[in-house]
């Protein structure tokens, strides 16, 4: 079986930005590979896994969602040695400057993100956070040697390192959405050895930080009965309003809003209580931010749910999980799949 954390902490050190997600699927293909009875990739490169139902043909399909692409940058251009940045996903300017990063360019190249001294700044910037087109990395070559080994169009991703803080939490980049990864991880393992009735898609998607491509194709080509966006949201840091976020290890969080069935949450809410875990609703009124709004309106619709690990400092290199929700989240997934049977859709309705 795997050890999740260490499987985490190779999760959160491979790159894998949005569109160019090949180093950390090898790793998740490889620990999906002794869990699952068949591997596939779609089209635009998504992960899929199939854990064959023992139910009659045809059986009923669920599928588990976890997008494993990351924000990061792109090189947009190369000036007398340094590198133009173009942001992937959505990122924060103030936090860039001093970052350690990697430029993935005919080889990985260490550099750090720097801005101009602050009396050298423009004028209409010195008291703001610089706009990204005011930094540049840094890899300390001399401008012909770094046009021979970097080019426009080169991925950049975070270099920070993971920071185990004691037994309970980890620090590092990209755990948006690597800890859902692991957390569906977990719920394979668990269901490893249990019978199931509906057939099990464990998907790794492409792209949620950028388009939602990867979760709208691979359940297009599932076909789900039923499908579960499984992501991180806010968590608390005694800043940040409380009625906005979520402490960690005290479980996940379950959506609740235009992009969740409330049949599915109300599945999910009784049955977190069944376990005894302190599952929290986490209000979404519009759209959920996550791959669920691009599977639940794919073809003619499917009933869609939202699961979240609370998760600090959101896209920067210093995100923070607790490995107790991550564990939690997995034994839900792994529960609410086994105890899914022939009737559960017949019961299924819009105003459970």
């Amino acid at each position: 079986m795997t050890d999740l954390r260490a499987f985490l902490k190779q999760l959160i050190s491979a790159p894998g930005l949005s569109g160019f997600e090949a180093p950390v699927l090898e790793l998740i293909e490889e620990a999906w590979e002794p869990l699952t009875d068949e591997m596939s990739h779609s089209r635009l490169g998504s992960l899929h896994g199939l854990r064959r139902g023992g139910g009659q043909e045809p059986r009923p399909r669920v599928l588990l969602a976890a997008h494993m692409d990351a924000v990061g940058f792109m090189v947009s251009g190369i000036i007398e040695g340094f590198l133009r940045l173009a942001p992937i996903g959505l990122l924060d300017n103030r936090i860039l400057p001093g970052q350690l990063v990697t430029v993935h360019g005919r080889e990985d190249l260490l550099g750090v993100i720097v801005q101009p001294p602050a009396h050298l700044l423009p004028a209409e910037v010195n008291n703001i956070p610089p706009p990204l087109e005011l930094l540049l990395v840094d890899v300390g070559f001399q401008p012909d040697q770094l046009k021979r080994l970097a080019r426009v169009g080169d991925p950049v991703s975070f270099a920070q390192a993971p920071i185990e803080m004691d037994d309970e939490f980890l620090v590092g980049h990209s755990l948006d959405n690597r800890a859902s990864v692991a957390a569906l991880t977990h719920c394979l393992q668990i269901l490893q050895d249990r019978p199931l009735i509906w057939d099990l898609w464990a998907v790794a998607t492409v792209q949620e930080e950028e388009s939602m491509a990867g979760a709208v194709t691979s359940a297009f080509q599932i076909g789900p009965q039923i499908a579960v966006a499984i992501d991180v949201t806010y968590g608390s840091d005694y800043v940040s309003p409380g009625h906005k976020t979520f402490s960690l290890g005290d479980g996940p969080t379950l959506g609740w809003g235009a992009n969740v069935h409330p049949g599915i949450y109300e599945a999910f809410d009784k049955l977190a209580s069944r376990l005894e875990i302190p599952a929290r609703m986490e209000v979404m009124p519009d759209s959920s931010g996550t791959d669920a709004d691009g599977m639940q309106t794919t073809a003619q619709g499917i009933p869609t749910m939202v699961v979240s690990i609370p998760l600090r400092y959101m896209h920067t290199p210093v995100e923070m999980v607790s490995m107790k929700d991550i564990l939690m989240t997995g034994r839900l997934l792994a529960e609410f799949v086994a105890q899914l049977d022939d009737d559960f859709m017949s019961k299924l309705s819009w105003g459970a």
